[in-house]
């Protein structure tokens, strides 16, 4: 919005073309964002807490996790999204569709989030809403979702798939490009909900993976670097770093309140949003393969959760002590900082490789 009104006085003041720079409104977007759910968030969490919009904690967990989480707010989806729309609206170019369709997504994603953050503390149970409605909506907005971006994307190629390692190893997806999408889509929104279970542990693989995707967006929509690295050239997806900006932004102020020993959870609200706006923004920049080699703590996460579901429906036997995996290491006796920690490791080690991508071809 602030960029757009910008854009009216820059034959007037010549000074103000520096913020015609990706580079440069990506970074206010981050600041932004940071800034506002730095000031917002304690009268934030106060209110919260005032209200007893409390986190409903499992109680089939460990008794330690339980004792120490008790009390704690939720919701904190709702200040991080607060953030994330501050910086995109303030400094994102809201002539392109790429942008208009991760607002899209994140805030459909958002609001079901938020619905079932609020049936669980109405309640006062960690259901929330059925897994059967859960998914069903998440796949419907995904739906709309793309194919909104199919009538709007000027990209003629956006139903391909491409490889990284490799040149020129694309496969045209054709009509499985929606299910496909679909499917990238509602499963990071659900693997990112399901890693969302100890302080902190969630937010930094969030901010490493939008980090990455803030460059290789970047680069995607740069036709000179996107030639020299030979990726796919998009045009207009360089937009797309904004977005990105603001969420490492959001997600970093986040952080201050969220950190060992956290002040707030960001429940259903942040992570569905955030898992969801992530896979969209894979999907956007033809990296969708890369997102899981980032994302791979998340994969990680869903994973452990699929197998130990199949394997007790099969042989009656559980896999892991308790799924997700982090709750598996908890039921060991890991602490958990060092839990968090090395997790961060783990995010920190795959985003490297991810970004690796960019070159190895």
């Amino acid at each position: 919005m602030l960029y757009n009104l910008i854009l009216n006085f820059v034959e007037q003041y010549t000074f103000l073309n520096v913020f015609k720079y990706l580079t440069v409104r990506t970074g206010l977007a981050m600041f932004t964002s940071m800034l506002i759910v730095f000031l917002i968030g304690t009268p934030f969490i106060n209110f919260f807490s005032a209200k007893q919009i409390l986190d409903p904690i499992r109680d089939d967990g460990p008794t330690d996790h339980i004792i120490k989480k008790i009390g704690t707010p939720t919701m904190g989806g709702v200040l991080i999204l607060i953030g994330l729309f501050s910086g995109i609206f303030l400094w994102g170019d809201l002539s392109n569709n790429y942008i208009w369709f991760l607002i899209f997504i994140v805030a459909s994603f958002g609001l079901l989030g938020a619905y079932d953050d609020y049936k669980k503390i109405k309640y006062k149970n960690s259901s929330g809403i059925s897994f059967r409605f859960k998914i069903i909506s998440q796949i419907l907005i995904a739906i709309v979702g793309i194919l909104l971006l199919r009538n709007f994307s000027s990209y003629d190629e956006l139903t391909n798939l491409y490889f990284p390692f490799f040149k020129n190893l694309i496969i045209n997806l054709g009509w499985f490009f929606i299910p496909f999408s679909v499917f990238i889509i509602v499963g990071s929104s659900n693997a990112v909900n399901l890693t969302d279970g100890l302080d902190g542990l969630a937010t930094v693989p969030i901010i490493l993976v939008a980090g990455c995707f803030a460059l290789i967006s970047y680069v995607t929509g740069h036709i000179i670097f996107s030639d020299y690295l030979q990726i796919p050239y998009i045009q207009g997806v360089g937009e797309v770093s904004v977005f990105c900006g603001s969420i490492i932004g959001a997600c970093f102020g986040f952080l201050w309140f969220n950190a060992p020993p956290a002040k707030i959870f960001m429940g259903d609200t942040g992570s569905l949003a955030l898992g969801g706006s992530l896979g969209a923004v894979g999907i956007i920049t033809k990296h969708e393969i890369v997102l899981a080699i980032t994302g791979g703590l998340f994969v990680l996460e869903a994973v452990s959760v699929i197998v130990q579901v199949v394997s007790y429906k099969l042989t009656g036997k559980r896999v892991f002590r308790m799924a997700p995996i982090h709750h598996h290491f908890e039921k060991k006796g890991w602490a958990e900082s060092t839990i968090v920690i090395r997790f961060w490791i783990i995010s920190i080690i795959l985003a490297m490789i991810g970004l690796a991508t960019l070159k190895i071809r």
